[in-house]
């Protein structure tokens, strides 16, 4: 895996002058000095409610661990990751029993409850840019960027869009990394939004890099009789200069998962992960290995048989 050095990276034009330095130094430090962002996702508290840390599923019980939110604090504290995203209200109750995690702070979250068939979905800041650079440094924690959820295709895609562009521009600003969740939802995209055609992944993938983000995190695509890593190729290409992660998705099993990442990373051109569920929904140890598996992949470029080695802790 190529190293990176300050040359290296590119400093978007709205980074102030006495601010590039700081976004360079946050941009290596993300990426393990790789150009590839491996994201540890511990905001689905918001966003799935508790199905995701308490119950069972198609792998079995969910451990008891998984109920407390600091298991996923544990977890970024023990394991390699390249950042942990969550609400800002978790890592400043957390945080500081875990100041040398690094993390990104999830702007904007909604729940699951209200379904598109009801309203198309709105997800509008909670917090702001200027909450996270004052908490920073206040409490010295290793924060490293932002993060912000676009539905495109909702009806209300334009409030999210507006408020997307002023968090990147005013993150940047202060030399953080930003990372745009782009999900095509709403009644105009149809109750299949998990089975997104690659097509309309890559348009969601090229609306992020039209705010201005550093990293665009999309669902894979799904095409009857395609295969997933050749057509998300487009999307790749839409992007152009952000860097675009894949959703990990539910819990699978641990090899095959670690085969996706892989393919979606050297066939496809993905340049990160953001895994949750296949780390968090796993007792401890084991979701260290997981994430230290996943890690392996991402940042240290091992193969899926030594990542899959990591993980069973060989």
């Amino acid at each position: 895996m190529k190293t990176l050095s300050k040359n290296d990276v590119l400093v978007p034009a709205d980074v102030p002058g006495n601010m590039k330095d700081e976004y360079t130094k946050n941009f290596l430090a993300i990426t393990h000095n790789t150009g590839r962002l491996m994201l540890f996702a511990g905001d689905q508290k918001i966003e799935h409610l508790n199905d995701d840390f308490y119950g069972s599923t198609k792998l079995g019980p969910i451990p008891a661990d998984c109920n407390d939110p600091e298991h996923l604090f544990k977890i970024a504290g023990k394991a390699k990751v390249g950042v942990l995203a969550a609400q800002f209200g978790l890592i400043s109750k957390y945080g500081l029993d875990y100041k040398k995690a690094p993390y990104l702070v999830k702007l904007n979250s909604k729940t699951h409850l209200v379904g598109n068939e009801q309203k198309d979905p709105l997800s509008e800041i909670i917090w702001t840019v200027d909450d996270v650079v004052e908490m920073k440094k206040n409490s010295g924690l290793n924060i490293l960027g932002v993060g912000y959820t676009i539905y495109s295709g909702s009806e209300f895609e334009g409030v999210m869009m507006r408020e997307a562009a002023q968090v990147v521009n005013k993150a940047h600003k202060h030399g953080l990394i930003v990372v745009l969740w782009m999900y095509p939802r709403g009644k105009a995209v149809g109750s299949k939004h998990d089975e997104l055609t690659g097509h309309m992944v890559a348009g969601a993938a090229g609306v992020g890099a039209c705010l201005g983000t550093d990293f665009v995190k999309v669902n894979y695509p799904k095409e009857e009789g395609k295969k997933s890593e050749e057509i998300f190729k487009e999307a790749i290409g839409a992007a152009g200069r952000t860097g675009v992660i894949t959703s990990g998705g539910s819990s699978k099993d641990p090899k095959s998962f670690l085969q996706d990442t892989w393919n979606q990373l050297h066939v496809s051109g993905a340049v990160g992960n953001a895994t949750g569920r296949n780390i968090h929904q796993k007792a401890l140890d084991e979701a260290v290995r997981m994430a230290n598996a996943v890690f392996a992949l991402t940042i240290e470029g091992k193969s899926v048989d030594e990542a899959f080695k990591i993980y069973e802790g060989k």
